[in-house]
């Protein structure tokens, strides 16, 4: 990098630091701040539990989001001000500093970038997550263990907890369906973005002919209703199965109908819950997956309404992304049209910059 390269990627930065200061207002931050602080001192405000739960949450998601703003410009602002002091004295030293620099300074312009886009009303919510095989078997039933595994070390990378919901083994290897709580900080803000077909190709272990296959799971997330949210729910507008829970085997096998599946009439929606012994825990987490997936089927109507497209269901020909493994290795995901070769880090959890660059491509179409 030159001095030419390095002053256009300051003017470069800084235009993308004037968007987000519009899009960020940190003044109406620090008044907001201000305004809680003057709330949090009030004799009466911590009488009313729920409400100060969700103005400390508040509170939290507005010193985040000041304190990552305030890094990217403070970088900015130190880095054009130490390269102008390096020109003036012509200090080679202190320039190449400066450029050694600018790898981070774009990071946190990135992440800031991210923390702007993920604004939506839900995008802080966790996320509830279902992976469901497609048509092939077992090899499509091990493809959605591999995107199970992939999500979990995701999820642990970030420090996130997750919570299995429902899980249904398949009958040689992999997983019929499986449904995970994600807790942590906009969790689903940036999983939203995994919704949608995966793709995979391989030399299929279950060949023994080694030939390649192409597989098929379906990922769906939904955002973690609030109380707040208001969906309401009718006995009549859903049907509630029982069934026995799958375990272990041996003692382990649950001897009761505590498992839950409800169906949701009108839209077809199916969730199902049997993490607890107790059925009525499983109703209720089942409901409250209900709610989600409700909530999240509205807003993508609305989305699809505003944009003046049919909404339609996700169908095996529709793939956002595609997992090459045979004969070369390369990820591609179809929204931000990118390719990745680093397929084995990818699928170990390391998908933070192909999220992030789908919710940047998706900001710009």
């Amino acid at each position: 990098m030159d001095n030419y390269e390095y002053t256009e990627l300051l003017k470069n930065l800084s235009k993308k630091m004037s968007n987000i200061t519009g899009v960020v207002e940190p003044e109406k931050l620090n008044k907001r701040l201000s305004e809680i602080n003057e709330l949090e001192n009030s004799q009466d405000f911590w009488n009313d539990a729920a409400n100060a739960a969700l103005i400390q949450k508040e509170k939290t998601q507005c010193e985040r989001k000041l304190k990552k703003y305030n890094l990217a410009k403070n970088a900015i602002d130190d880095a054009r001000e130490l390269y102008e002091m390096a020109k003036d004295e012509n200090d080679d030293d202190l320039i190449a500093e400066c450029f050694s620099g600018a790898e981070l300074i774009e990071e946190l312009i990135r992440t800031m970038e991210i923390e702007v886009l993920l604004s939506e009303e839900t995008d802080g919510n966790n996320a509830i997550l279902s992976i469901h095989p497609g048509a092939g078997g077992t090899e499509s039933q091990d493809w959605a263990s591999m995107l199970l595994r992939m999500y979990k070390r995701f999820a642990e990378r970030r420090e996130w907890s997750v919570e299995l919901l429902d899980y249904q083994a398949g009958d040689e290897a992999g997983i019929k369906d499986v449904s995970l709580l994600i807790s942590g900080e906009n969790a689903y803000g940036y999983l939203k973005a995994e919704n949608g077909i995966h793709r995979l190709v391989r030399i299929s272990p279950f060949d023994s002919n080694a030939k390649r296959h192409t597989s098929f799971s379906s990922v769906m997330v939904s955002p973690e209703v609030d109380d707040d949210i208001n969906i309401v729910i009718e006995d009549k507008d859903i049907r509630v199965d029982t069934y026995r829970s799958s375990g272990a085997g041996g003692q382990h096998v649950n001897k009761t109908e505590s498992a839950i599946r409800i169906t949701h009439i009108a839209t077809n929606v199916v969730v199902q819950c049997q993490n607890d012994r107790s059925q009525h825990k499983n109703r209720a987490t089942a409901m409250k997956m209900l709610k989600s997936r409700l909530y999240e089927l509205e807003l993508e109507n609305q989305k699809a309404e505003i944009a003046g497209i049919a909404k339609s269901e996700i169908g095996w020909g529709h793939q956002i992304r595609s997992y090459v493994m045979q004969p070369y290795q390369q990820i591609k995901d179809t929204r931000s049209n990118i390719a990745y070769s680093n397929v084995s880090a990818i699928l170990d959890g390391d998908i933070d910059k192909m999220i992030e660059d789908v919710l940047i491509a998706q900001n710009r179409s």
